[in-house]
């Protein structure tokens, strides 16, 4: 039985971050903390969604919440490091995207870590699916693997 992961590289990758860790990223084993590549997961995409346009944290009537995420490990990054996060579009349905984000040490070949993290999107009061809006869509297809 194997359900290793395969290591992604950067070809597997459509768009980069940089982003510097902190001291209270490091845990006591003296390297930056599982939860804290859960916090970069949604850096990346809020950033990305942000800058596009697509995404204002207060007014938008479309929101995407997360249902599911997943992260594999293959090697320890810690503080004073700056990482890479690695944006693309695994998967596009209807009212659903499952992006695949990537860590990087600066410079790296091969993810120090990566996962999928997915958003359905729903109207923000009643938080009922609706469609993904056709620009979003536009440029979540210019993020597909």
């Amino acid at each position: 039985m194997s359900d290793k992961p395969v290591r992604l590289g950067r070809a597997d990758f459509r768009l980069f971050r940089q982003i510097p860790t902190r001291w209270a990223d490091n845990d006591v084993f003296g390297h930056v903390n599982n939860v804290v590549y859960y916090n970069w997961f949604d850096t990346v995409v809020n950033a990305w969604l942000i800058e596009q346009g697509f995404l204002d944290v207060k007014e938008s009537d479309v929101v995407g919440l997360v249902v599911g995420t997943r992260c594999d490990y293959f090697e320890s990054v810690a503080f004073p490091e700056t990482v890479e996060g690695a944006l693309a579009v695994e998967r596009l349905g209807r009212s659903s995207v499952t992006y695949r984000i990537g860590i990087f040490r600066q410079g790296g070949e091969l993810t120090a870590a990566q996962g999928l993290f997915t958003h359905v999107y729903v109207e923000r009061g009643p938080q009922t699916p609706v469609p993904i809006p056709e620009k979003l869509r536009a440029a979540m297809s210019g993020l597909r693997i």
